[in-house]
């Protein structure tokens, strides 16, 4: 630590001063590095939780290091599950590679290191000559580049790789700095790609919950029309004169419409993306919509002083469900008033659909209501609850619960 003494303050006389006071000027070169250091991994850091996409990750990074540590070029080498390594980003690459990609394919020395185990840990990244470019020529003057192995926990995720024309030695504190960097990189790629996972358990989920709605709703619509054709038919041979024939006839043709309809439904929902793009919230808003024109619609949306980010199964699910809320209100409840709430809580999310519809009763749900069953079964789905509160002629309330571990 360097100290310097300034001079104590003096009356005109030349006598010390009252209560003269004496200034030390610390400067500390240690504290001056160790600020720059953490400067630049809270740069990475909040760069890298504005986002849970992959690629976005990705390049955040290499245009972060580049430009805080005065890089020239950098690229990322990640691992598909069988071990094969991919060029997943890059940024300046000099002209000897960017014009000719075929070149940034295969193995090299450093991901041969990489994947026999021996590039790990802060002291095994140093400067090393790059195979790609040794021989070649207009490459910027790149001769060398650094390795930062990527891992989560014990599993390799790839290399990221960073260079620069006037190379100097790098310090213990540079290769620990780069280290660091390279864990949050290897966090970041893991969150990613479970965020990923999780976005195709919930389309996965979505599937499987259309075909047993298909089932729940297109079979069971089928059999009741085969039924009343069938009994029809047999009244018809019978000779029966009493009209009751027809009165099965009328029955199939109402079914028939209302089961087409719910093919037609089901189609939509396979071919739709309601969310692609928007929050929920926004997609919400986007669903009562079309419902406003001649009625009061209104959709409440409560959620912290920051926007919190729902798995991507809960979002669809949740959708469904108000969906399914809004569609019975009007086609069975006959409302003219609707109430759409979503409160977002940090441990817990609530969607609430209430009408002023003709109600029912709770204990004997009506038949053909395979809306309900549907809500019920998407609310299980994403580890949340469905309550439905209704009476005749009190409209109906229905609220879906799902806490956030």
């Amino acid at each position: 630590m360097n100290c310097g003494i300034v001079p104590e303050e003096r009356e005109g006389n030349g006598h010390p001063a009252p209560y003269s006071r004496i200034r030390i000027l610390m400067t500390d070169p240690s504290l001056t590095r160790l600020n720059f250091e953490l400067s630049i991994l809270n740069t990475v850091a909040e760069a890298l939780n504005r986002t849970p996409d992959l690629d976005q990750i990705l390049h955040v990074t290499l245009s972060k290091l580049a430009e805080l540590l005065d890089l020239h070029t950098a690229w990322i080498w990640l691992l598909h599950e069988n071990g094969e390594s991919y060029l997943a980003a890059a940024q300046n690459l000099p002209p000897a590679l960017a014009e000719k990609p075929e070149r940034m394919e295969g193995g090299c020395h450093c991901l041969d290191t990489y994947r026999s185990g021996d590039l790990n840990g802060a002291a095994n990244i140093n400067v090393i000559t790059c195979s790609r470019l040794e021989f070649l020529t207009n490459t910027d003057g790149l001769r060398y580049h650094t390795s930062i192995p990527l891992y989560a926990d014990e599993r390799q995720l790839g290399v990221l790789n960073v260079a620069s024309a006037d190379w100097r030695e790098l310090s213990e504190d540079d290769l620990r700095l780069l280290h660091t960097a390279g864990d949050m990189l290897g966090m970041a790629i893991e969150r990613a790609r479970l965020f990923q996972h999780s976005r195709m358990i919930g389309a996965l989920e979505e599937r499987n919950r259309l075909a047993r709605e298909i089932h729940d709703t297109l079979a069971q619509g089928l059999t009741g029309i085969a039924m009343s054709l069938e009994t029809a038919d047999a009244l018809i041979e019978a000779g029966d004169d009493t009209g009751r024939y027809q009165t099965f006839l009328q029955n199939a043709i109402q079914l028939t419409r209302s089961t087409l309809e719910e093919a037609r439904r089901s189609v939509l929902d396979l071919r739709t993306a309601p969310l692609e793009g928007f929050s929920l919230s926004e997609a919400l808003f986007n669903l009562t919509a079309p419902y406003r024109r001649g009625r009061r619609v209104h959709t409440i949306i409560a959620t912290p002083g920051k926007q919190l980010t729902l798995p991507a199964r809960i979002e669809i699910g949740l959708y469904r469900i108000a969906q399914e809320g809004l569609t019975n209100a009007i086609r069975h409840a006959q409302a003219e008033t609707i109430n759409l709430r979503l409160k977002i809580s940090p441990d817990r999310v609530e969607l609430m659909i209430e009408d002023d519809g003709i109600g029912f009763s709770v204990d004997r749900i009506p038949d053909g209501r395979f809306g309900l069953v549907g809500m019920n079964e998407r609310a299980r789905l994403i580890g949340g609850e469905l309550e439905i509160q209704s009476a005749l002629g009190e409209g109906t309330r229905v609220i879906a619960r799902v806490p956030l571990d």
